[in-house]
């Protein structure tokens, strides 16, 4: 074996992603401090202590307690180097996600006990089973009182078409939780108990030692009787069905009270892949181990340090060794482009790195050269795959509260543009600027970063839900456009039409039949 394809082995790089308060979060700050990164796991219900969740860098998600960006993990865990990238829940930010798991070689779901599978999590589902990567599930709140875990695990594949297969069992749940019976290592993990003694191994036959007050319990009892039932009737353990995003292996656990989060995080290194070949250059295969390196911009997130006005453009390594100094090609343009400055995270603490191998993430320093989407590699030209694109459906007016500070209200709409999660465009004949997202809250991340980051108070007026289709310039009469169908262009230059409505838009094409409406560029 390669040194490099050993290093490559090395790497497990995954998403995390749920619904909205589900504790993806949480999860992720334990398995931060397990990699010896944090010393406490701050979480979004400590805000009033100062101790905020490490993957929530930016200053409005400490006030508002919510995750609105992708953030990027590192750490060493069981001699692999684990990259984890904690997406946002809030269904407003799932392009950001979507782009994100593009990026991934597998998926973290993390799933509310109590609640089951919500609509976002059965959203991002679809996502990662498209791109048939593994999912690993991890039940959470089981500290709190929640559903049978028959019908947890009845549920992935009624509502996800997705095997479930227990990895380990409650004892109990909410007030009479005692323990995790655990499959996969033969042992039962104690809840509440010091390191030392957390773990009790089970004989053969899967009974606890006679001296184990918990042996006797009516509960671990009818907990060996469930385990039966799941052995006879369950699915069985297939680890290249889970491979192939077939089948997911579930956990139990509390992320809040860090219970399960270890014997969690020990079986996800060792079951989850290690970096995979990606697809280049349309129908092309390129193997992580190739010399050459290669990679695509999937995240670029401006004033990461604001003291800095710094903008970083998050790449992905497909192939090949990164190093500090080395010149690649941007496919895009053609252009040379010397990684002099590139940071690992761990979230907004960063270090300097001088090297990283096919499966890392780094962040590019970015004066302005990428976009998001951009290949670049040395060597042979390779060009991954488009990222996916979300067409917004809101719109807004958007213009400087403050005639006297255009110039930063220029920049910073120019720069938060470019992180992908609202969309610029312009009046065709008053120039005027309008903002385009899929959800409202980016308009109140927009103008709370405006403020924050930019010093520039903004005006925004809403103008609706509207229906956004791009018409070739070569069809194009200015006359065309009415108060039902406006008239603007993105910052490309390109023109469409923001329809009032799906009738307005009928209307459109029944009185221009030969004129060509896309609904992408």
């Amino acid at each position: 074996m390669s040194d490099l394809l050993a290093k490559v082995n090395e790497r497990r790089t995954f998403a995390i992603i749920s619904h909205p308060d589900a504790g993806k979060t949480t999860i992720t700050e334990q398995m931060l401090l397990f990699g010896g990164v944090i010393r406490n796991a701050g979480t979004v219900k400590a805000r009033k202590t100062g101790h905020y969740a490490t993957s929530d860098w930016m200053e409005i998600e400490k006030k508002r307690g919510i995750s609105v960006t992708s953030s990027v993990m590192q750490f060493e865990f069981q001699g692999k180097r684990v990259n984890i990238l904690d997406t946002p829940g809030h269904q407003d930010f799932s392009e950001d996600t979507y782009r994100t798991l593009m990026a991934v070689d597998a998926a973290v779901m993390v799933i509310d006990a109590a609640k089951g599978i919500e609509p976002q999590t059965k959203k991002l589902f679809k996502v990662v089973k498209q791109r048939g990567i593994p999912i690993f599930t991890f039940m959470n709140k089981l500290d709190r009182d929640g559903r049978e875990p028959l019908d947890l695990i009845a549920e992935l594949e009624e509502v996800l078409g997705i095997e479930g297969v227990a990895m380990n069992w409650p004892i109990g749940m909410g007030q009479t939780l005692q323990g995790l019976y655990d499959l996969r290592n033969q042992r039962v993990e104690l809840y509440r108990k010091s390191d030392a003694d957390r773990f009790v191994p089970l004989d053969a036959a899967g009974d606890l030692p006679a001296d184990e007050p918990l042996a006797s319990d009516p509960q671990f009892k009818e907990t060996q009787e469930a385990i039966e039932l799941i052995k006879m009737a369950g699915n069985q353990f297939n680890r290249s069905k889970i491979i192939a995003g077939q089948q997911t292996p579930v956990y139990f656990g509390s992320a809040l009270t860090n219970f399960g989060v270890e014997t969690f995080l020990n079986s996800f290194v060792d079951l989850a892949p290690a970096p995979a070949s990606h697809s280049v250059n349309e129908g092309e295969e390129l193997a992580p181990d190739t010399p050459e390196f290669a990679g695509f911009v999937f995240k670029i997130q401006a004033n990461m340090n604001p003291q800095h006005r710094d903008r970083i453009a998050f790449v992905r390594i497909c192939s090949g060794e990164f190093h500090k100094g080395m010149d690649v090609q941007l496919a895009r343009t053609g252009k040379t482009i010397r990684l002099n400055n590139a940071t690992e995270f761990m979230s907004s603490q960063r270090v300097q790195v001088a090297d990283a191998v096919a499966g890392d993430i780094v962040g590019l320093y970015d004066t302005g050269n990428f976009q998001i989407g951009d290949s670049i590699y040395t060597g042979k030209k390779q060009v991954f795959a488009p990222l996916p694109e979300f067409t917004p459906e809101l719109f807004v007016r958007v213009s400087a509260k403050n005639v006297m500070k255009q110039k930063s209200f220029h920049k910073g709409i120019n720069q938060l543009v470019q992180e992908g999660a609202i969309q610029l465009y312009q009046n065709y004949q008053t120039d005027d600027y309008i903002l385009g997202a899929v959800g409202q809250l980016q308009f109140e991340v927009f103008q709370f970063r405006m403020q924050n980051e930019y010093h520039s108070a903004v005006t925004m007026e809403s103008i609706g839900h509207r229906v956004a289709r791009w018409i070739k310039p070569e069809q194009l009469d200015p006359s065309m456009s009415s108060s039902r169908n406006l008239l603007v262009k993105d910052r490309y230059g390109n023109p469409l039409f923001l329809f009032e409505n799906e009738f307005a838009q009928r209307f459109f094409q029944d009185k221009y039949p030969d004129v060509v409406l896309t609904e992408k560029i």
